[in-house]
């Protein structure tokens, strides 16, 4: 398997996480965002969106690629069902999942550069626009996740909502929000911290981590 990714993409972050959770080996390529590979060939004729994540397979004599972090971490789900990313439960696999599109829909997308810079495009305060998701989608995780919460966000095991909330958190920190409100997700997030496979999956271990002062 190869993943297509950057080092700092919350997205790709994510696909980390669970490849590291399901002990998969890969093959990484970085795809420079900042210097806008994405939109240049060959990446961009893999990846239509042009963004990040996708991985990419080989299975039955074709290659496959899938984009979108959900629907990837959804196939090594079942490709890689041990250890499971979600609960046996229909309704805690459900919860879990609601969990995770608060961070994929409600956050995640408000704070990409293209987003940010058609604010700014329009006049608009891009500071304040994030600053409005990110308090507004963090609220309403704090309460949803005290609602199954044990160790990880959905009882005493690490989900695909554990993988969505950790590069989430870093993401409002760099964009300097006050994290204090939510104690139930900092301590989830100190907990999955402390696991080798959300180690790995950092950004500052990856092969095209940047380091120089920003």
């Amino acid at each position: 398997m190869k993943l297509y990714g950057y080092w700092r993409s919350g997205c790709t972050w994510r696909v980390r996480i669970a490849l590291a959770l399901k002990g998969v080996t890969y093959e990484y390529q970085p795809v420079h965002l900042l210097k806008g590979e994405q939109h240049e060939d060959p990446y961009r004729s893999l990846n239509l969106l042009e963004s990040v994540p996708l991985l990419e397979w080989h299975e039955g004599g074709a290659i496959r690629r899938l984009a979108q972090s959900l629907a990837i971490i959804d196939f090594l789900e079942q490709r890689f069902p041990s250890p499971p990313l979600l609960p046996s439960d229909p309704w805690l696999r459900a919860r879990t999942r609601q969990l995770a599109e608060i961070v994929n829909s409600g956050i995640q997308p408000f704070q990409t550069p293209f987003v940010l810079g058609q604010v700014k495009a329009v006049g608009g305060d891009d500071k304040g626009w994030v600053q409005l998701f990110h308090t507004r989608g963090l609220t309403a995780l704090e309460e949803e996740t005290s609602r199954t919460a044990g160790r990880f966000s959905v009882g005493d095991a690490p989900s695909i909502a554990d993988c969505c909330l950790v590069p989430q958190l870093y993401a409002s920190r760099r964009f300097k929000v006050d994290l204090t409100p939510y104690p139930t997700l900092t301590r989830i997030e100190a907990a999955c911290e402390a696991l080798p496979a959300f180690q790995a999956a950092h950004p500052d271990r990856q092969p095209d981590a940047e380091h120089a002062p920003r």
